[in-house]
């Protein structure tokens, strides 16, 4: 199947269908990665229409665009180490909200994320780390408050990564900005999680 820059809005509902297909596809072995068409790229030096906004981890590992199968254009995602907020985040957000009007905005965190670590450590363990990361996980620690530290490590990490996902949810929509999107019923706010061993993306209720 041909890449096209693939033009024009869509539901989020249709936008989050798109996310799923192509991560099966992933899963399976049968992502698509032609050559990028000239005229793909002609078309989106002149504009682009992404069907969904992404923030991810910084994790190497997890790439968006090759998870989800999407090709040039498709998706604006943004990444920071343990998919937090920040100013400058939620002002790409607000950009991709109010001029590209994606329909659909996924947090995506993954197992094992090397920053929920941390903040699992910092928070539970009284682990000492550098001022700037430090700084970093002030975003994800409130998010981890209500976690039983007596769980296995293994165990406690992986809810802290759900735990991190949904708490960043929660802070996109207390902006007003957001707010008033799902208002309006024209976009949708998800969260998920990629299995690093499988490759697959669960999405969370």
């Amino acid at each position: 199947m041909a890449l096209s820059a693939r033009p024009g809005r869509c539901t989020a509902q249709q936008a989050l269908d798109r996310l799923k297909e192509g991560n099966a596809r992933f899963v399976r072995g049968e992502a698509r990665f032609p050559t990028v068409q000239k005229e793909v790229l002609a078309a989106l030096a002149k504009e682009q229409h992404p069907f969904a906004t992404v923030l991810g981890c910084s994790d190497s590992r997890v790439p968006p665009e090759l998870v989800f199968d999407a090709g040039f254009g498709e998706l604006f995602v943004i990444r920071v180490a343990g998919n937090v907020l920040g100013a400058e985040i939620l002002g790409t957000l607000q950009y991709a909200g109010r001029h590209l009007q994606t329909p659909l905005f996924v947090v995506l965190g993954h197992e094992s994320c090397g920053a929920v670590t941390a903040a699992v450590d910092s928070l539970f363990h009284g682990a000492q780390l550098e001022s700037r990361v430090e700084t970093l996980l002030a975003d994800i620690i409130p998010g981890l408050a209500r976690l039983d530290p007596s769980r296995p490590r293994d165990a406690l990490i992986h809810a802290a990564v759900e735990a991190n996902v949904r708490h960043t949810l929660d802070e996109l929509e207390a902006t007003p900005e957001v707010q008033a999107r799902l208002a309006a019923g024209d976009m949708r706010l998800v969260g998920a999680i990629y299995e690093l061993k499988s490759g697959r993306v669960r999405f969370l209720e």
